[in-house]
């Protein structure tokens, strides 16, 4: 479903972000991508979802190329950043239709589907307000709804589980498995391990813009864990 091949991006003050980086992803799996503040995540995702052009490799969604049919793959994808950036003087019903009209889904079904979503994620009661009077958490769960109403094959997704209550949290990890089991993939980064260990079938380390690791998670975690893994991995002088 993602396929990356020797991915690098230099930023113009000189620091290479991404270097030489490649990874797949399976249709059905979750992944996980991890490593320290600043080893290259973001602009890694970002490259994904087309936001930032990289300077050297290929990025293929589904076997569209990111660099040659980008609206091909935006229209097979959904990105959630670690800070939702919303149209905040719209209602929270009003942004879900907005992103359905656009990804073309058709309104008796979009009708079921942000039931379902706003059930799981408890934000039935605040749709009708508008964004601008949502809490951060709150804000994560719209720009979660608005994801998952057009039934993307890949779900990119920086820090979902920040501003989430532990309900939603729980809920969240139950549709992330069900995207994955209808074929989809989900290609996200976190700081929390215990979250990445437990929901991840495989999971990518990456450290100064470079590939250390990746594999299955029980192979990777090993008998101590993916946290002490990950910090042997990472602890350099």
């Amino acid at each position: 479903m993602l396929k990356i091949e020797n991915l690098s991006k230099t930023y113009k003050n000189g620091k290479k972000a991404v270097d030489d980086l490649s990874l797949t992803v399976n249709a059905g799996e979750i992944f996980g991508f991890i490593g320290p503040n600043g080893a290259g995540k973001t602009t890694t995702i970002k490259s994904i979802v087309g936001i930032l052009e990289f300077d050297a490799g290929q990025i293929f969604i589904d076997g569209l190329s990111v660099k040659t049919q980008p609206l091909q793959c935006k229209q097979i994808t959904a990105y959630i950043p670690d800070n939702p950036d919303l149209y905040e003087y719209l209602t929270g019903l009003a942004y879900i239709n907005f992103v359905a009209d656009i990804f073309g889904v058709k309104k008796d079904e979009r009708e079921p589907l942000l039931v379902k979503y706003a059930d799981l994620l408890d934000l039935k009661a605040d749709l009708a307000n508008p964004i601008s009077s949502y809490s951060h958490g709150m804000k994560q769960k719209l720009a979660l709804i608005a994801a998952f109403i057009h039934s993307p094959k890949l779900l990119v997704l920086d820090e979902p589980f920040v501003g989430l209550d532990p309900k939603s949290a729980h809920n969240l990890k139950g549709l992330m498995r069900d995207l994955c089991d209808k074929g989809g993939a989900i290609f996200f980064s976190s700081h929390v391990l215990d979250v990445v260990e437990k929901l991840c079938d495989r999971i990518a380390i990456i450290r100064e813009g470079k590939l250390i690791a990746c594999g299955n998670t029980k192979e990777l975690k090993g008998t101590a864990g993916l946290e002490e893994t990950f910090l042997e991995l990472t602890d350099h002088v």
